[in-house]
């Protein structure tokens, strides 16, 4: 049997332990470790393209590994790791967000804010301190293990946005990645996992063939590359362990969700 990918869904790698949305750097460390060591291969985006296909099938176990905002501590806590393992992963940009941070780029500095205080220092202007600038995602794209993916143009929830307002968001993004980083850009991930058959639909007009939602689930082959389904990782290396072992297993990944569906779980 054909195992599933489990598509791990990572925001913030930093310190603030308890903070929304975020995995510290040891547990994080300690998680890209037991992937290496335990033999599982990291997919690129083209790759878990492929993969649903049926035209790629990975030999062993695989995960595919995603970062959703572009913020500054990936950078500073999560690359550096994935470097070291050689693990491949897909970064979700917003590009006004990328723009701003390019205008006030600020030096590059460990001691990072908690979630809302880097929201709310993008309010104020300051993206440069909490974002990726431009310099920074090209520096890391010509690396080759990380890829840049559009999220959107300005991060706001699809799903409630006119069709002139989601061509902006969706044509104008793809095309502001494509302007920066010279190559073409056909995967999406959904601002707050927001959309609508609206946006699923516009978003193809605009050129993209793989979108990523933060619906819980595996990928298989077969499976609609439009909805592609996520695991939201926790701050535990214990969850993490058990989570992979059951999600990368063709029998077990298919009854845990069945179950978890029910509310059993």
């Amino acid at each position: 049997m054909i195992r599933p990918v489990p598509v791990l869904m990572y925001h913030h790698i930093n310190p603030h332990k308890g903070d929304m949305v975020t995995v510290t750097p040891d547990v994080f460390g300690e998680q890209m470790r037991y992937l290496r060591k335990t033999g599982y291969r990291a997919l690129n985006a083209s790759e878990l393209e492929s993969y649903l296909k049926g035209e790629y099938i990975p030999d062993g176990k695989a995960v595919a590994i995603t970062f959703d905002d572009g913020w500054l501590d990936n950078y500073i806590f999560a690359f550096p790791v994935l470097e070291k393992y050689r693990l491949n992963a897909i970064v979700f940009i917003v590009t006004e967000r990328a723009d701003k941070a390019s205008e006030n780029a600020c030096a590059v500095e460990r001691a990072v804010p908690t979630h809302e205080r880097s929201k709310g220092l993008i309010s104020e202007g300051r993206a440069g301190k909490v974002v990726l600038s431009w310099k920074l995602i090209k520096e890391v794209s010509a690396g080759g293990l990380i890829e840049f993916c559009s999220h959107a143009k300005s991060h706001r929830r699809c799903a409630e946005l006119s069709e002139a307002e989601l061509y902006d968001e969706l044509k104008g993004s793809k095309g502001i990645m494509e302007t920066m980083l010279g190559r073409p850009c056909p995967y999406l991930c959904w601002p707050y996992g927001s959309y609508s058959n609206t946006s699923v639909r516009i978003a193809m007009e605009a050129g993209y063939r793989m979108i990523f939602t933060v619906d819980h689930g595996v990928t298989k082959p077969g499976d609609d590359p439009l909805f592609i389904k996520r695991i939201d990782v926790r701050d535990d290396l214990s969850w993490f362990k058990k989570k992979i072992f059951i999600y990368s297993s063709p029998v077990f990944s298919n009854l845990y969700l069945k179950i978890r569906k029910k509310g059993s779980l």
